[in-house]
């Protein structure tokens, strides 16, 4: 049996206030375990730990390291996995739950940001800012009438999921810019859907009514190819689509037909099949299109409130509580028994 919990992570955390925060939490041992050595010894490592702090973009960290079979298979100790961020492409959650590792994300430390990037995605499409910025470069910019816009204020947004982003924007479209806003979300009934500032709705509904469409879903099985060709067709003529949520959603040679045919007015994309997409992806030659690096929930605010809550997260575990923002429930009774094994007191909650 120990007394401590130890944490381990990969190279780095995403901001220091992990750290900070973990540092006031007697019982929790932070290791970090840099990412120069062979995988063997990053493994063996990590194989030290209780907790696995992981990195969440899939592109940004060796797939040996993914918390999936393979890895949770060489780690047994391992009872706890927390992503870097809402997201946890990294983490396997059948995985986890076969491992009996339970997997906890931090949803909601970064949904002012991605909310305003969203936001601010819309406002830029309507009003037709990349294309004003490629034709002034251009020097084609003197017909200010060709580049005219659309205002934000009395539209109808159609979101497709209302979680912690997703009420955040609706919340934003409504006090600011007095929208009518439709959300998409079988998970959730009307009266919560309510609640949270929109008006339940089938996607069928929410694609044909719709003149900003904002994608707010994490990717399952379920949303993969949500937005694909016959989607984009069911949309308004010349609808604007954003999306700060995950790539594969919308399917990206869809979403490019859509664009250069003229049926679509302009896309939003934070997120892509690859990070970052190659320079020569067709879509980022569109003036229409605007595009970030997975940036969205990529600031100084989100990135401290995310690394704090993590950090507290896994000392609640370590002082012989349950986390919040557990992934996989049906994992839970394993992982209070190995807890118990582990430390030799049963875990509060």
């Amino acid at each position: 049996m120990t007394n401590r919990f130890r944490v381990g992570y990969l190279g780095w955390v995403p901001h220091p206030a992990f750290l900070e925060t973990a540092a006031t939490i007697p019982e929790l041992d932070v290791l970090r375990i840099p990412l120069e050595g062979s995988e063997a010894e990053v493994i063996s490592a990590l194989a030290s730990c209780h907790g696995y702090y992981a990195q969440a973009s899939r592109q940004e960290l060796n797939p040996a390291f993914h918390a999936h079979a393979a890895l949770l298979a060489q780690l047994p100790k391992l009872l706890m996995v927390g992503s870097y961020g809402a997201g946890y492409d990294t983490c396997d959650p059948d995985d986890c739950t076969k491992a009996n590792v339970l997997l906890i994300n931090q949803a909601g430390g970064n949904a002012e940001g991605v909310a305003e990037h969203a936001v601010g995605m819309m406002l830029a499409l309507l009003k037709r800012m990349p294309e004003a910025q490629a034709a002034m470069r251009a020097g084609r910019a003197q017909d200010r009438a060709a580049l005219m816009g659309r205002d934000l204020r009395g539209k109808t947004v159609g979101l497709v999921g209302i979680g912690h982003v997703g009420t955040r924007v609706a919340e934003i479209l409504n006090l600011a810019f007095g929208c009518r806003v439709l959300a998409y979300d079988p998970y959730l009934d009307a009266a919560t859907i309510s609640a949270r500032g929109a008006t339940k709705v089938e996607i069928p509904a929410l694609l044909a009514d719709s003149d900003v469409i904002s994608i707010h879903s994490p990717l399952t099985g379920e949303t993969r190819g949500l937005m694909n060709p016959a989607s984009f067709a069911a949309m308004k003529k010349c609808a604007v689509f954003v999306t700060t949520a995950r790539g594969f959603i919308h399917e990206e040679p869809a979403l490019l037909a859509a664009l250069q045919s003229g049926h679509l007015a302009g896309a939003g994309l934070d997120v892509w099949a690859d990070e970052p997409p190659p320079p020569s992806h067709p879509l980022l030659a569109l003036d229409n299109v605007i595009m970030s690096q997975h940036t969205a929930g990529v600031t100084q605010e989100s990135r401290g409130n995310i690394s704090r809550i993590a950090a507290l997260a896994f000392g609640e575990v370590a002082q012989g509580r349950m986390p919040p923002r557990i992934i996989n429930p049906e994992a839970v009774p394993a992982f209070k028994a190995r807890y118990a094994a582990a430390f030799g007191r049963a875990l509060q909650g």
